[in-house]
């Protein structure tokens, strides 16, 4: 009965930190907005993705990293994406955020 309850905790606390890593913009919203619309299908996981890439180039360029490195190094974490696709992405801001 004890190794179920370990399991259990275990399972438990495996949940929980994967619940923390579910929410990629969480210096946006909370983790409970992020989920309830993700369960409803309102969010664009590609915008996401692009606006994390966009904020690790920022941080990648503060620390004085040349562009085409910090690209590579984006590249590394999203390797189905081609050097000028993560390019455009840094350099041109969505159309919402450029009006």
């Amino acid at each position: 009965m004890n190794n179920s309850i370990k399991t259990k905790g275990a399972q438990m606390e495996t949940t929980n930190t994967k619940k923390e890593l579910t929410n990629p913009i969480s210096d946006l919203i909370s983790d409970e907005i992020y989920d309830l619309l993700l369960s409803r299908g309102l969010i664009n996981e590609r915008a996401v993705r692009d606006y994390i890439i966009r904020k690790k180039f920022k941080l990648l360029r503060a620390q004085k990293l040349r562009t085409g490195d910090a690209i590579d190094s984006i590249r590394n974490e999203y390797p189905y994406l081609q050097f000028d696709t993560i390019r455009k992405i840094v350099h041109n801001p969505p159309k919402s955020l450029a009006n």
